[in-house]
């Protein structure tokens, strides 16, 4: 038996193995809402991390809301901002194929 169990169309398009073509309208929207939903929360996690680093080890006060406010929430909406056209267009390339 392969490793991969599904086989792939010729000249189809793929990012770790995961497929570029063929989303429907609710599919793209919520793989960009998803992937900036994602972002949002493992950037302000790691930026959370830091902070309490950063007070514990220097002996600052840097109030923890710097975290999603400054690092979280610009990831988040870049994210967003690339994410909407990829996945639209990917979606007007699928529906022009059918």
């Amino acid at each position: 038996m392969a490793s991969n169990d599904s086989p792939a169309a010729p000249g189809s398009k793929r990012i770790l193995g995961f497929p570029l073509e063929g989303f429907g309208c609710l599919t793209s929207l919520l793989l960009t809402l998803a992937s900036a939903f994602f972002t949002f929360f493992a950037v302000t996690t790691v930026a959370i991390f830091a902070l309490l680093g950063w007070n514990e080890l220097g002996g600052h006060t840097v109030n923890y809301a710097y975290s999603y406010l400054y690092a979280g929430l610009p990831a988040g909406l870049l994210v967003l901002a690339v994410a909407a056209p990829l996945f639209a267009l990917l979606w007007i390339r699928a529906r022009r194929r059918r």
